[in-house]
């Protein structure tokens, strides 16, 4: 389905994640993120980035692969996204919602 978010109209799927990649850009993740009600800041950002890098290594994310990944402790990423982190993060980094996820 179609959804106009910063001014562009992107695909995402019935729980309202990118569906397309390319899509993506961080006028975009500012957008979901305040949909989330998070205000992103250069912290935020490092996630995201990290997590959109391990999507484009095929490498499956979870809380405790994020957990040990040197960018962020698990606490620490509970406070970044509060509700549903993984999943949170996910949406606003532009890539579908981890198979961890429930």
């Amino acid at each position: 389905m179609n959804k106009i978010i910063a001014d562009s109209t992107i695909q995402v799927n019935e729980e309202g994640y990118l569906t397309d990649f390319s899509q993506w850009n961080q006028a975009i993740g500012t957008a979901l993120s305040t949909e989330a009600n998070i205000v992103m800041t250069p912290r935020h950002w490092e996630v995201i980035d990290y997590l959109q890098a391990e999507f484009k290594k095929d490498i499956p994310l979870s809380i405790r692969k994020i957990g040990k990944s040197n960018v962020v402790d698990i606490k620490e990423f509970y406070a970044l996204f509060p509700v549903a982190p993984l999943k949170t993060a996910s949406k606003i980094a532009g890539i579908p919602k981890p198979a961890s996820c429930i």
